[in-house]
């Protein structure tokens, strides 16, 4: 095996010399790279590295997967010999916006805006799992719960289920912090506009169907609806927006001695007006359209849905647009109580680890072994990367056994009407986050991920071997 010295030599060669990079970081297993011209790259020459295990461009950025601890030692040597400045991933983000195209950019930034708050999200979605395995009925006794049979977990479960939902309960405030700072602006007012927005003296989004008399302000001769929008996440990413643009735009014309005192009220206040007044009430029709459109597509046509999306999520995740769908997920989880989605997403993952496992059956290559292992692992826990870039793309065939694979277990589960009231691990441990009366089925369109994308990707290696 190369040294760490030689294989930093040889990726830098590989990526088109250091005269292509244009900025470089590193993540706990990937070099990151925001290169001049991404064509310079000879992919072959790069995974033939020792050191190497996987690379794939996505949202700007040429990665190249290490693994943990050695990708340190990898760039540090890149950095010594390549001169280059060590950049954060900011820098490395704003480099490789400047590859993108309009679309490109407006999935970056919802990405940007979401990925910081998905620990909180996936937390809340294992925890009402436990939640859910606690307070289920029918799972370890006939028509009653594990807390109808001992009370004496009753409260117990309470207060899992009060942690568990508070990362949704307040989802505007998270979603308010990630996306000012995102714009712009000052994060704490971002918490401050999404905690506004679900204020108790509001009536709560989730009561507004069923309340007979909705309480309204008298301002200007408008009758403004008092209401929440809890669940919601539309109106604080568009609120979100006009606050940290303002905050902007009165900074540049207000003096340093005054801003303390007016820059953050006068925002505020002007974006809270203009919440209450337009945004929230026209983004919250737009978000329920786009709710009842989603539903309605695939209560129409629940197989050929469930197949489309799952045959289709892997190759959006190539693209970088899956993560738009983290947003559809949460907007429907606010508006239904749960989302169908959020299942084929676990399903395509658990696709991806099984296509892989097949690899390491498929090969006689040790190191591919080793890595297509250690891929599938990951995959089955939620983390596909390694698996899908690392090994399935690579053989194409472990790639299209895989999404074949998930689209069969999606049109499966959606036919089921398997549900989701939360998000949360991706993998083998997605049932946690999945209705109880759904895991039945569930667990039966998780053998369809496990078994199809192994028999195929097996049969085919050996197939493809022998000739």
């Amino acid at each position: 095996m190369s040294t760490i010295k030689e294989s930093a030599e040889k990726i830098v060669h590989a990526v088109g010399g250091k005269e292509n990079i244009a900025a470089a970081t590193h993540c706990v297993t990937r070099l990151r790279f925001a290169l001049v011209d991404e064509a310079k790259v000879n992919k072959e020459e790069l995974e033939n590295i020792d050191h190497v295990k996987g690379s794939f461009s996505a949202n700007g950025q040429f990665q190249v997967v290490i693994g943990q601890g050695t990708v340190d030692k990898v760039y540090n040597e890149m950095v010594n010999l390549t001169g280059i400045g060590e950049a954060t991933k900011q820098e490395i983000k704003d480099a490789a916006a400047k590859n993108l195209n309009p679309l490109q950019r407006a999935i970056k930034t919802l990405a940007d805006i979401f990925i910081p708050i998905l620990p909180a999200i996936v937390t809340a979605g294992l925890l009402m799992g436990i939640n859910n395995i606690l307070t289920g009925q029918g799972i370890f006794f006939d028509k009653k719960s594990l807390v109808d049979v001992y009370p004496q977990w009753k409260d117990f479960a309470s207060i899992i289920n009060l942690i568990a939902n508070t990362s949704f309960t307040f989802l505007p405030a998270l979603i308010g912090w990630s996306a000012v700072k995102k714009f712009g602006g000052n994060p704490l007012l971002g918490i401050v506009l999404g905690l506004m927005l679900v204020h108790p003296d509001l009536l709560n989004a989730w009561a507004y169907g069923s309340t007979k008399e909705v309480p309204v302000w008298h301002l200007f001769g408008l009758d403004i609806q008092k209401i929440g929008y809890q669940g919601q996440v539309l109106p604080v990413l568009v609120a979100s927006w006009v606050l940290a643009k303002l905050e902007i735009f009165l900074k540049k014309r207000i003096a340093d001695a005054f801003q303390l005192l007016l820059v953050a009220p006068i925002a505020l206040l002007i974006t809270g007006f203009l919440s209450f007044i337009v945004i929230g009430p026209v983004t919250f029709v737009i978000a329920n359209w786009i709710t009842d459109g989603v539903v309605g597509i695939f209560h129409t046509a629940p197989a050929l849905g469930g197949l489309i999306y799952g045959l289709l999520y892997a190759p959006l995740v190539i693209t970088g647009m899956h993560h738009t769908f983290l947003a559809v997920d949460l907007q429907l989880i606010g508006s239904t109580g749960t989302t169908f989605l959020w299942p084929m997403l676990a399903l395509s993952n658990i696709a991806q680890g099984s296509a892989a496992l097949g690899m390491m059956f498929a090969t006689r290559d040790e190191k591919l072994k080793g890595l297509s292992f250690t891929s599938a692992v990951s995959a089955y826990l939620g983390i596909t990367e390694p698996a899908m870039f690392g090994v399935n793309l690579r053989f194409r065939f472990a790639f299209i056994a895989a999404i074949i694979g998930s689209a069969i277990a999606g049109m499966f589960i959606t036919l089921n009407h398997v549900l989701a009231p939360s998000v949360g691990v991706g993998g083998l441990p997605a049932f946690l986050s999945i209705r109880a009366q759904n895991w039945g089925s569930f667990f039966i369109g998780m053998a369809i991920a496990i078994i199809i994308p192994f028999v195929l990707t097996l049969v085919i290696g050996k197939l493809r071997k022998n000739k």
